[in-house]
């Protein structure tokens, strides 16, 4: 099963947590917004046909950006899982029975292209998908009001990271179930899980951090500093 890899990115959310005046993919990182960051890994990829960013129904900055040009654009959703399907349903007329869907978080900026290359290579050689995840590390605890209940083993445990990346139709199929069924789902994965498949995890650099407070702003420009003398 090998077709085209159409890149989804949703980019509708509005990014409360940061206490900014802009959506965190439009902050200033290293120079140019994080957004434009995270598209340049996905479309300098060889294997990826295109780039799908879903925005917001007022969104203002993206048009303004220079990689605006060389992407397509969809109407994004009040949750993450309605824009990946407003995307995916943007280009269901083209796309083939054995393409293709690889999503990945506007506001990941630091994806090392050898992640990406293992993951898609791991996708293609398993019809059920895959994504990018970590071991956790940290001792895990539930919590309720503010207090300890009891500590959770870490064995078998991982992070979900993207991108994610399934089969086109299926993923298109699981999201509009999840939708028609009232359940929410937070990523891709579980979208999938819910329908029944089993996904491989690919194991991703710690370093491919989402931005989500101020001070990852920081981080994230250290890495791709990184990532840039080690090119």
């Amino acid at each position: 099963m090998s077709g085209r890899i159409w890149a989804v990115v949703p980019a509708a959310g509005v990014g409360r947590r940061m206490g900014a005046g802009l959506p965190k993919q439009y902050l200033p990182l290293a120079g140019r917004t994080v957004i434009e960051h995270t598209l340049d890994r996905l479309r300098e990829h060889p294997r990826i046909c295109a780039v799908v960013v879903a925005l917001a129904e007022h969104d203002e900055h993206f048009a303004r950006l220079p990689v605006a040009a060389s992407v397509r654009i969809a109407g994004g959703g009040a949750q993450r899982a309605d824009s990946v399907l407003a995307a995916l349903d943007a280009i269901a007329g083209e796309a083939g029975l054995d393409d293709w869907a690889l999503v990945h978080d506007a506001v990941r900026p630091c994806l090392h292209p050898a992640d990406l290359d293992r993951l898609i290579a791991e996708a293609l050689a398993h019809d059920e998908g895959a994504l990018l995840a970590a071991p956790v590390r940290d001792t895990m605890k539930l919590v309720v009001d503010a207090r300890v209940q009891r500590s959770v083993p870490r064995d078998g445990l991982w992070h979900a990271l993207t991108p994610q990346m399934f089969p086109l139709d299926a993923l298109r199929a699981a999201l509009l179930s999840a939708r028609h069924a009232g359940e929410p789902v937070t990523d891709e994965a579980q979208a999938m899980e819910r329908a029944g498949h089993a996904p491989r995890v690919v194991q991703g650099r710690a370093d491919n951090i989402k931005i989500t407070r101020a001070e990852d702003l920081q981080l994230a420009a250290f890495y791709l500093s990184r990532m840039e003398c080690s090119e």
